[in-house]
């Protein structure tokens, strides 16, 4: 596959609590170098990392990261004040304790109202696939396809495990038609990138990628 095919599906991310602005000038660099979908940053950098792209490069913020478990009043304010300050997709962690209790209504109803706080901007609901059960990752197929978010996304990349093929190629099977499947967490290879698009992933959160492709260009300039 391409390497400009599989750039133009990645959220280029930096999200470790260390992260400074030198470091996130980098990301949101390498994003518009590199033609990536986003770049997936802090929401206390959105506003900075907004006014310094501009619309050269979509900005990404995550809500409720990583543990999932703020109420839904907070992950909302979070969610309008990250689009005020110019965050163009929200990548939002559903209560996974919800989940485990099947409080099924309540997780829809919190997905649905950080939905319409995005005011139209693409958001995308993280499962966190390493925590649940088959059950309960088909069973939040159902409801983020009701709910109508664009996205459903398998992992923060801060917990036990990110992404893997099968549940990737669980999320297809069961995910309604309009909803897009992000793959995030541990992929460390343009072979496993290229894996996940071919098992139906439209987009890939990972760092990763630009590193590999950089440090490809590197060799080739010796």
């Amino acid at each position: 596959m391409d390497k400009k095919e599989i750039l133009e599906i990645v959220d280029h991310t930096l999200l470790t609590q260390t992260a400074t602005w030198e470091e996130i000038k980098q990301i949101l660099d390498d994003g518009i170098k590199y033609g990536t979908a986003s770049a997936c940053i802090p929401a206390s950098y959105v506003k900075e990392a907004k006014e310094y792209v501009g619309d050269k490069l979509p900005i990404c913020t995550v809500i409720g990261f990583p543990n999932g478990y703020s109420t839904t009043a907070v992950k909302v304010f979070e969610t309008k004040d990250a689009i005020e300050n110019g965050a163009s997709e929200i990548d939002m962690v559903i209560n996974i304790g919800d989940v485990k209790n099947k409080r099924y209504e309540k997780v829809l109803n919190e997905i649905k109202a950080i939905h319409e706080a995005c005011n139209g901007k693409i958001l995308k609901v993280i499962i966190e696939t390493c925590l649940l059960t088959e059950e309960e990752k088909i069973k939040m197929c159902e409801i983020v396809t009701e709910a109508k978010a664009e996205y459903i996304k398998t992992s923060t990349g801060f917990s036990t495990k990110g992404a893997t093929f099968e549940d990737v190629a669980l999320m297809k099977k069961y995910v309604g038609k309009d909803v897009k499947i992000k793959a995030a967490g541990g992929i460390s290879s343009l072979d496993d990138a290229a894996k996940f698009m071919e098992l139906g992933a439209n987009r890939l959160g990972t760092s990763r990628i630009v590193k590999i492709i950089k440090g490809e260009e590197s060799k080739n300039m010796y």
